[in-house]
């Protein structure tokens, strides 16, 4: 395999990582979202019907809260916007879990064939790499050090690239 190959493969090995990394913490972050989604749909209902139990009609202070808190929760959700968010940042971690897959592919597969081939496919997944790191909203911090956990744990190890005797990755 000549140079401009092997430098394309181990290019391929660094954006699979990067994608790899990339999509497990926005993964991670849409499972947090999902779980505020869940309050704030659920803890307004609870907090109406407390505010409307007759059985608390005696602390009418338990009902006022109740009651406020069912009536600003639903405006706090619509102001953070989070399904517009949960569902943006889910497209964008399927999109690097998919780049993640091509890079591994270009870089086992592609790369065994002609090298005009694979600076092709190369290229193309470059494009597309760059048009999803413009467009992804970047994740806090803690969901990066989630992902460097889970991916350290090996919960992203697949079996197969294990017992491979053949040298691919």
């Amino acid at each position: 395999m000549d140079l401009t190959a092997e430098a394309l493969k181990r290019e391929c090995r660094r954006q699979e990582e990067s994608s790899l990394y990339t999509s497990t913490a926005l993964f991670e972050w849409v499972k947090d979202l999902r779980v505020w989604r869940a309050v704030f749909i659920a803890l307004p209902i609870v907090c109406a019907a407390v505010a409307t139990s007759a059985l608390l009609k005696h602390w009418p202070w338990v009902t006022g809260i109740a009651a406020f808190v069912a009536g600003v929760l639903p405006a706090i959700f619509k102001a953070l916007d989070l399904d517009r968010d949960l569902a943006v940042i889910t497209r964008f971690a399927n999109t690097f879990k998919s780049l993640q897959d091509r890079f591994r592919q270009a870089g086992n597969i592609t790369a065994l064939g002609d090298v005009e081939d694979f600076k092709k496919e190369f290229a193309s997944l470059r494009s597309k790499l760059d048009d999803a790191r413009m467009a992804s909203i970047p994740p806090p911090e803690r969901y990066f050090k989630r992902a460097q956990a889970k991916i350290g744990k090996g919960h992203y190890a697949f079996e197969a690239d294990s017992n491979s005797s053949d040298g691919v990755r």
